[in-house]
């Protein structure tokens, strides 16, 4: 069973997290939910000197966490960190995180999430350390779902890259977990967006495009098929769902997101809705943006989540596109006010 649902600040003093990726959106949210919570936090990145940490400076907390270098896919790195941290939990948030970048580098997109996951199960069997990890799954791993919505069982069929590393570290994962009764979970998470989200992320590139167009710093936005569809949810409260699964006393795989699918096309036109404009007047379709296998439809089940975790989405697309474009608008006029939850 889990434990009282209560998250005051301070209930989880003297606890150490060590957040691997901490420089991404998820990363940043992440780190923020925890301190308000009491616990230490370590931050890892590849080169932590010259990292930038933009999201941590956007929300205020980047002198707060402990800062330090660590390439995942390079065990001794990985294990020294551990050592020193003797981190109470894990959050796997590393590895390249971009499906149509996948596609163009597959090699170190399998070896920054495969690799990088082996290396810190490794790590936490050998140092014998009573450490929780969370391993960040995705909704790639489904594939395209059709109408039934997917949950903790449903059967994974990957179309790109990313998903197919995303699915292998599932397995490695629950291999653990089994052969050594290690408390480790993989959360599947379905979209989820802020405004931390880099251009290359298509809703951050609506977003600014959106704002840009409404300035008159812009003409057209092109895009490439707007007909897929996607559960969308706010990146700030999935960061509370991945918290929760480590607070179970047996750990488990969730799956977590809105149970609300509604296509691109849909996004775009709140997102133009929200600086008055008619998206249909500046969105040229460009064919050479589409994926050479893209993923038509992807709907969560969340019913296990709302069960045991007792956490369910507050916000749907329409809220997060308009907020999406506000905190651009804030942020170009000098004053973030929407970056978080």
């Amino acid at each position: 069973m889990m434990t009282p649902p209560s998250e005051q600040a301070g209930r989880f003093a003297g606890r150490t997290a060590v957040i691997c990726g901490v420089g991404g959106q998820d990363g940043a949210y992440l780190a923020a939910h925890l301190l308000g919570l009491g616990y230490t936090v370590v931050g890892t990145s590849r080169d932590a000197q010259a990292g930038r940490f933009e999201g941590l400076a956007a929300l205020g907390i980047r002198e707060r966490v402990t800062l330090v270098s660590m390439s995942p896919v390079d065990f001794r790195s990985t294990l020294m960190v551990l050592k020193r941290a003797e981190p109470d939990e894990i959050y796997n948030l590393a590895g390249q995180t971009s499906v149509g970048l996948s596609f163009d580098q597959p090699v170190e997109t399998f070896e920054s999430i495969v690799v990088g996951t082996i290396n810190l199960l490794e790590a936490v069997r050998l140092l014998d350390h009573p450490t929780r990890l969370y391993n960040a799954g995705s909704s790639e791993m489904f594939g395209t779902a059709g109408e039934e919505p997917a949950g903790e069982t449903a059967v994974l069929k990957p179309r790109s890259p990313y998903g197919i590393a995303k699915a292998t570290s599932f397995w490695q994962i629950a291999q653990y977990r089994e052969a050594y009764g290690m408390q480790a979970a993989t959360g599947i998470l379905f979209n989820h967006e802020s405004p931390l989200r880099p251009e290359r992320f298509v809703t951050q590139k609506i977003a600014a495009a959106a704002c840009r167009i409404a300035r008159g710093d812009q003409e057209t936005l092109e895009l490439g098929d707007l007909s897929v569809r996607r559960d969308w949810g706010w990146a700030p409260e999935y960061v509370v769902a991945m918290h929760r699964m480590l607070q179970l006393d047996v750990v488990e795989d969730f799956v977590i997101g809105t149970g609300v699918t509604t296509s691109l096309e849909d996004f775009v036109a709140e997102a133009f809705r929200a600086v008055g404009l008619d998206w249909r007047r500046h969105v040229v379709r460009d064919p050479k943006l589409t994926r050479p296998s893209e993923i038509a439809c992807g709907r969560a089940d969340t019913r296990w989540a709302a069960e045991r975790l007792g956490w369910k989405a507050k916000h749907t697309m329409p809220d997060i596109a308009r907020m999406m474009v506000e905190a651009r608008q804030d942020r170009e006029s000098g004053s973030p006010r929407r970056l978080a939850a």
